[in-house]
């Protein structure tokens, strides 16, 4: 492309720099709410996310103990996965 003897680029690069000045904050005044809104979004998703993670924390937590009392229960009335295969084991072979 040549305008006045000018080449395409150099045509197409002082036109950048005269508009840049008039389209820049118009695209910046587009740009920023959703940029906001994007990062306002990720915020609530990762804060969402970290409630989330402490729940399932939490039920985890809630099962080994309710575990670790039944293994203690049974062990306290002499009952233990150790003692049960053996007898299940005699049952099976009589």
């Amino acid at each position: 492309m040549n305008i006045f003897g000018i080449s395409g680029g150099v045509a197409i690069g002082a036109a950048v720099v005269l508009l840049a000045p008039i389209v820049l904050p118009v695209i910046s005044g587009v740009l920023k709410p959703v940029a906001k809104g994007l990062i306002k979004g990720g915020l609530l998703a990762y804060e969402g996310t970290l409630v989330a993670m402490a729940e399932t924390k939490e039920a985890l937590e809630d099962i080994t103990a309710e575990a670790k009392a039944e293994i203690a229960a049974e062990a306290k009335a002499g009952i233990t996965e150790s003692h049960k295969a053996p007898a299940k084991a005699k049952k099976q072979a009589a």
